[in-house]
């Protein structure tokens, strides 16, 4: 499969007063073409902000985002228009991604006129129409003029999917795109996003902080599990679900409520040594998540950043614990 985005050791601090806060820290990561690669974790462990960086709207404080084999950054202005069209987000908040006071037709013909994908206002409002079916707002025409505020949130989610397909891009970046509408209607979301792709061949990268959701929507492709600018663990989704290997991982699992009550109560969960998740302005030396980690080996995981490991199974893993398993199991 080919590379479509690649992350090479890319890092990104924040300033805050005269320190840096460390949102991600030395990440590598393909996204390859045609895939669904889900990154969930917790609040705060970095995944919107490499959303945002694979996206071309924040720049890396150090590494590489490469597009196609190019950086990014170091692209022409020609280059980096292509990138800008090809590339596109579906924003968290749809309350918020849209301008109150333009209407429908205003806010999708605006890139279809940018891009010059139109060249006068009927042929806009025909393409208009023809997104407005393709992401389920039908009959068109009742939606075509209407404003933000007499839209629901789950209309307006759809109209954030439509802007950003008026470009026809190659990849889209959705962050948290079903977190602000209704349980009911997440599913039916997650399904027209999964007919876009088999369709149109779209590549996504779906940041979520709910793995269930991720389960769903990433079946067949990969899930990157982060932890505080990590990844730490990145595995085809079958595998990572029924046979997760990193302790963090084994943990957001076990948090998953059942459809059951009673194998909720009596799943088995893997007990953590704390339930705090450490400041980004005192990040634990070595392994970052060894404070809670209740595999912690003293000496070992709290002095050493664990490296990457291509386990045998094909994912990858940062666990010294499990890195030392798979030596052992290859010598055995």
């Amino acid at each position: 499969m080919t590379a479509l985005v690649s992350l090479r050791n890319v890092s990104k601090r924040f300033a805050a007063g005269r320190r840096e806060i460390p949102a991600v820290s030395d990440l590598s990561l393909d996204v390859h073409e045609g895939e669904i690669l889900c990154m969930v974790g917790e609040s705060g462990c970095g995944k919107t902000t490499t959303g945002k960086m694979i996206a071309g709207l924040s720049r890396p404080t150090e590494g590489q985002v490469l597009y196609r084999g190019q950086d990014v950054w170091q692209m022409r202005s020609e280059g980096f228009a292509a990138f800008r069209k090809e590339v596109q987000l579906i924003h968290q908040d749809p309350y918020a991604s849209l301008n109150p006071a333009r209407t429908v037709y205003k806010t999708l013909s605006a890139p279809l006129f940018r891009h010059r994908l139109v060249q006068n206002r009927k042929e806009a409002r025909e393409k208009i129409l023809e997104l407005l079916r393709l992401v389920g707002l039908t009959p068109p025409e009742e939606f075509i003029d209407k404003y933000p505020h007499q839209l629901s949130g789950g209309q307006r989610q759809r109209v954030s999917v439509a802007r950003a397909l008026t470009v026809n891009p190659r990849l889209i970046v959705a962050d948290e795109a079903t977190s602000m509408i209704d349980v009911s209607l997440r599913i039916s979301l997650l399904n027209m996003l999964l007919k876009l792709k088999r369709e149109f061949n779209v590549t996504f990268v779906f940041v979520t902080h709910d793995l269930s959701l991720a389960r769903y929507f990433a079946w067949e492709g990969r899930i990157a599990v982060m932890y505080l600018g990590r990844i730490v663990e990145l595995s085809p989704t079958p595998l990572l679900i029924q046979n997760p290997r990193h302790p963090y991982t084994q943990a957001l699992l076990a948090a998953i409520p059942e459809a059951d009550p009673v194998l909720t109560r009596t799943k088995e969960r893997l007990e953590l040594r704390s339930h705090d998740i450490p400041s980004l302005l005192e990040m634990p030396s070595g392994c970052t998540f060894h404070p809670r980690c209740p595999w912690h080996q003293p000496g070992v995981c709290d002095r050493t950043v664990p490296r990457d490991v291509l386990l045998r199974d094909g994912r990858q893993i940062a666990c010294h614990i499990v890195a030392r398993e798979e030596e052992k199991e290859e010598i055995g």
